[in-house]
């Protein structure tokens, strides 16, 4: 998935991610051509194949640098600190990271089905990394005694799956800030692991 830049004139693999991302997410990888990522980059559909071989390399590629960038953000996150404070920096961390990547989400999502084999292998391993997360907080904190979740496991599950939901029904300039979501959101999943305080990260 080398990228190269710059090679037809002002075109850059970077352009055709963009685009790309913005037509998959409207109208779904599968109904979208290499004619149609062309033409909303301005160029004929010869120079995508410089950067691209095919279209199932820019989902790949997609998907895989979505990953890559939200496993880099949370490391830039990490503090030493105990586990009800790790829970709570993580809820707010992915709020707040997801609602600002909407199409991007909505790929790392519904289009999993559309990957082949190497590739979901790919992603799949990367999303298994992002989930541990999650999960090691939990064990921390069971181990603690801080929190009552008896399987680490599908508390983790569930707490991811409660947290992306946030994409399906959030819009900027909604009657509830981006603040006052995240707030409600700690306090729901610290609730679900028998906490009851919330503080503001």
């Amino acid at each position: 998935m080398a990228r190269k830049v710059g090679s037809v004139g002002s075109i850059t693999a970077e352009a055709i991610l963009n685009e790309a991302c913005k037509l998959f997410a409207r109208f779904g990888y599968a109904a979208v051509s290499m004619r149609q990522i062309a033409a909303a980059v301005g160029v004929q559909a010869s120079a995508i194949y410089q950067h691209y071989p095919n279209k199932q390399e820019i989902l790949v590629a997609l998907l895989n640098n979505h990953m890559d960038a939200l496993l880099e953000a949370w490391n830039n996150e990490v503090r030493d600190e105990d586990a009800a404070a790790a829970l709570e920096r993580f809820v707010r961390f992915h709020i707040r990271y997801h609602i600002s990547r909407p199409d991007e989400v909505f790929l790392s999502y519904m289009e999993l089905r559309s990957l082949e084999d190497q590739g979901f292998r790919i992603i799949e391993r990367k999303r298994h990394t992002y989930e541990n997360i999650a999960k090691t907080i939990l064990r921390h904190g069971a181990d603690e005694g801080t929190f009552s979740a008896s399987d680490p496991h599908v508390a983790a599950m569930a707490i991811l799956a409660m947290l992306t939901g946030v994409n399906t029904w959030y819009r900027s300039g909604g009657r509830l800030s981006q603040q006052k979501i995240e707030d409600l959101y700690v306090g729901m999943v610290m609730g679900s692991v028998g906490l009851t305080a919330v503080s503001k990260a």
